[in-house]
């Protein structure tokens, strides 16, 4: 191997290293100014309960649903910018608008739509959760547990679990 060969291989491991070096960096920036955004405090209230158990279900009676509700408690309107589910066997739709928006699924996934709801203050929505047992096909049966989250413009984040007993 001559000179510029070993020259140019150095070049290229350090130019390399230093590429992960600094995404490593980016990765822990946006990490932390994610959790920074998530503990904002959220204007949107859960009206009722923030988790549901379908109990057992069947495969073969197909999907199930479950409304929960919000409501701008606060003084100003809020736009919820997004409505998203931790798994693709579950959907979300926002009701209560003046259309039905979604279906929200998770993020990743394919194109999951933004919400771009204003609710005024004193108004209030419902998110219906869909679960379909079939998703994850003959194997997915047993317990689950699945979440929808809804997020605001500020970053501020509702959750809503549900669990079920899936048989075939």
């Amino acid at each position: 191997m001559n000179k510029k060969t070993i020259i140019i291989g150095f070049i290229v491991f350090f130019g390399i290293f230093g590429f992960m070096i600094w995404g490593q960096s980016a990765q822990k920036n946006l990490a932390a100014e994610k959790k920074t955004e998530t503990n904002t405090k959220s204007s949107l209230i859960a009206v009722g309960e923030t988790a549901f158990d379908f109990g057992t279900i069947s495969m073969k009676n197909g999907k199930v649903s479950h409304p929960f509700s919000i409501t701008n408690t606060s003084k100003t309107d809020i736009l919820v910018k997004k409505v998203e589910t931790s798994c693709m066997c579950t959907s979300a739709y926002l009701l209560g608008g003046a259309e039905k928006k979604g279906p929200f699924r998770m993020p990743g996934m394919g194109f999951v739509p933004p919400a771009d709801e204003i609710i005024k203050p004193g108004e209030s929505r419902q998110i219906e959760a869909v679960f379909d047992p079939n998703a994850h096909g003959p194997a997915g049966v047993g317990t689950v547990a699945r979440s929808v989250f809804v997020e605001e413009e500020s970053g501020a984040r509702l959750e809503f679990n549900f669990k079920a007993e899936v048989t075939p």
